[in-house]
């Protein structure tokens, strides 16, 4: 049998169904997330975050990344 949680988003507080035993089917599985991107969202949560959120985060991890890409290259000029 799965086991399902419910839990609470730490990030934006919206309670959201967790399938760690069927993690196919959960929500977060909506989201695809790169090595980094992961590390940076764990860097902040420690617990899992709603889909809404990850989805988030990972839009700011990217621009970060991009602000952080121009501002080298701004003072390579």
């Amino acid at each position: 049998m799965y086991k399902h949680e419910e839990k609470s988003c730490p990030r934006c507080k919206v309670v959201f169904e967790c399938k760690t035993g069927d993690i196919a089917h959960c929500q977060c599985s909506s989201v695809q997330l790169n090595e980094e991107e992961s590390k940076f969202i764990a860097s902040q949560f420690a617990d899992c975050l709603c889909a809404a959120c990850m989805k988030t985060m990972k839009s700011e991890y990217n621009i970060l990344q991009r602000q952080l890409q121009l501002k080298v290259f701004m003072q390579g000029r």
